[in-house]
């Protein structure tokens, strides 16, 4: 994992102050790396050649302990021998570099992350290395982004909204924050009838479970048979009151979704039934079950009338929004949602990074 804004010595980096010094912020990337057996953080040493070494070991470490590559396929993946994999492999896990994740900084992956914030005026962003099992990169994003939630959670009184989506709800085994006990949890869409585990309903119950706190339900369809189903749906008090929940909570931690045919979402039978004229009409993808053109503008469209969810400009309201999402598929959705500036933080692979950084923003 690599990140700007945060303090982890994993992956540390700087800016100018106004004394001319430089310290722990995001602009410049001093490449530092972690000596674990000082537990200290100490400066790459100038040798040519010095940098390049660091990051093929680092990200070797990251492919093998973290991404759960094998050694044939690392070696094949960054056209080295096995034979110096297994060397690598070998020097890290005796340098103590690798505890319960690799504590070597990704370096080019800092570097993505920091050029994307910068782009597109977030406040925090994480890269991770690509991998070509499309489960295993859900995997290593949603993890990512349970780390970063965990410091942002962190023993505070805050209402956390949550989307759905499998890579979300790889997100709660990295959950280790203990948030006060006046906290609370709501998901911020209505609910699918198929992904059970990826269903809002589950994924916000696991996050309240792993945060120790209580949870709150949009319990209805995410989408109605027509906007005047769903107002009548809306007069139920309950259910309006978990609506303004969505509204006030804190932090909203989302994904967003492709429109291809083998998604939960667009298995729905009126998504289906509707999903030419969705695209038709410019939908480049769903937030939230939202569906948004190229600029991140929602549709025009009576799914987008006839939903149960946190409006997008909402989000957009929030001091932390959080978009935990990644693949090749979703970059046009996920460079939209950007551009329309609904969240304030992105986690993402090295892919879709790059992707983002090239053409109009």
């Amino acid at each position: 994992m690599a990140r700007v804004n945060g303090s982890d010595c994993r992956a540390p980096v700087h800016t100018d102050t106004a004394d001319g010094s430089h310290h722990g912020c995001p602009r410049r990337v001093k490449w530092l790396f972690e000596e674990a057996r000082y537990g200290v953080c100490r400066s790459m040493p100038n040798e040519p050649g010095f940098l390049d070494e660091d990051l093929e070991r680092a990200r070797v470490a990251w492919l093998y302990f973290i991404g759960g590559q094998t050694q044939q396929e690392i070696a094949q993946r960054m056209n080295i021998t096995r034979l110096k994999v297994n060397k690598i492999i070998g020097q890290v896990r005796d340098s103590g570099a690798v505890q319960v994740s690799v504590s070597l900084p990704l370096t080019d992956c800092i570097e993505l992350a920091e050029e994307v914030s910068h782009r597109y005026g977030l406040a925090d962003a994480v890269v991770v290395p690509d991998l070509d099992d499309y489960i295993e990169q859900k995997r290593v994003i949603g993890e990512a982004a349970g780390t970063l939630a965990s410091e942002l959670i962190e023993d505070r009184d805050m209402g956390v909204g949550i989307g759905s989506g499998r890579t979300l709800s790889f997100a709660v085994r990295a959950l280790r924050a203990r948030p006060r006990s006046e906290s609370w949890v709501v998901g911020l869409t209505g609910g699918v009838t198929s992904g059970s585990s990826t269903n809002t309903f589950e994924v916000a119950t696991a996050f309240a479970r792993a945060l120790g706190i209580e949870c709150h339900y949009l319990t209805a369809p995410i989408y109605c048979a027509n906007p005047e189903s769903r107002d009548a749906i809306l007069l139920n008090d309950e259910l309006t009151d978990v609506l303004a929940r969505t509204e006030i909570a804190d932090v909203g931690i989302v994904s967003c979704g492709a429109l291809t045919q083998d998604t939960s979402l667009t298995q729905i039978r009126v998504v289906k039934d509707n999903l030419d004229t969705v695209l038709k009409r410019g939908a480049v993808g769903e937030f939230m079950g939202w569906f948004l053109d190229a600029q991140g503008r929602p549709i025009d469209h009576f799914l987008n009338e006839s939903i149960i969810a946190l409006p997008p400009e909402k989000l957009k309201l929030k001091p932390i929004s959080v978009l935990v999402s990644g693949g090749i598929r979703k970059i046009p959705i996920i460079r939209a949602i950007l551009r329309a500036g609904y969240v304030n933080r992105l986690v993402t692979n090295e892919g879709v990074a790059r992707a983002l950084l090239q053409g109009p923003r």
